[in-house]
């Protein structure tokens, strides 16, 4: 294992890599290992932000044996939520770019240079797509998909017209954009993905949608009744923080 490329010792680090976690004690051991064996072979220094938010399970024993084992790893802990989760995680990181990594890996995490220099410039949000050009879907269950694009044709007509995927939970950031946009972000549930995209957008961040392998995880949480409502009730809470002027203050980065 060769952890010098990877720890914070040449000082700031290129990658900050954000895992909000939530009772994941099945998921997290092979997510972590997977991780900790694609930054042993870059040449970049990077650190690993674990963001434990209300687990009841061994979610937090887990991440923190392998923040024992692995330098560049850090445990934090959040209010219950994931948007609360990425937000801490999001004003925590210390890297150049901070990416956004959901557990289950559905994007597998060799892709994460697809988000960063020299793959990809010129950029302050870079966000996962399954609809861009060139993007895969692997195993996804057909009402998953219906689901997904009527959410999505929702969110463009109301929040952000012209992102055709607001949902993939893989996104990366510049420090500056994390930071300001950050600050600035409230929604602690499901919404915080259009939210954070309605304030780059309001804000005149470079927003570009990077098309991606994504393979559809049989560990989804999702209700399809219960989590589709709550979703809209999110976006509509959204479109009215922007009208009551909410996002209207660009924070410093």
């Amino acid at each position: 294992m060769n952890t010098s490329i990877n720890t914070q010792s040449s000082g700031q680090p290129f990658l900050t890599i954000v895992i909000p976690a939530y009772n994941e004690e099945k998921r997290l051991p092979t997510t972590l290992e997977k991780v900790t064996a694609f930054l042993d072979q870059q040449p970049f220094a990077a650190e690993v932000l674990v963001v434990e938010n209300g687990s009841t399970d061994r979610t937090t024993e887990i991440a923190e044996g392998y923040a024992a084992r692995f330098p560049y790893i850090r445990v934090l802990h959040s209010p219950k939520g994931k948007g609360a989760a990425v937000r801490m995680g999001m004003l925590t990181g210390q890297g150049e770019y901070l990416y956004i990594c959901d557990t289950d890996l559905a994007v597998p995490i060799e892709e994460v240079t697809k988000f960063l220099p020299p793959q990809l410039r010129d950029f302050d949000v870079a966000i996962a797509s399954r609809e861009a050009p060139g993007a895969k879907r692997y195993g996804e269950p057909f009402y998953r998909h219906l689901m997904g694009r009527v959410y999505n044709l929702i969110a463009q007509a109301t929040v952000v017209p012209g992102i055709k995927d607001t949902q993939c939970g893989f996104k990366c950031l510049t420090r500056p954009a994390a930071r300001a946009i950050f600050s600035a972000q409230v929604m602690g549930g499901w919404g915080f993905d259009v939210e954070l995209l309605f304030i780059a957008r309001r804000w005149g961040y470079r927003i570009v949608e990077v098309p991606v392998n994504w393979y559809y995880g049989q560990g989804s949480r999702i209700s399809p009744l219960r989590d589709s409502l709550r979703m809209l009730g999110e976006l509509w809470q959204v479109r009215l923080n922007g009208w009551r002027g909410l996002y209207d203050v660009k924070r410093k980065a």
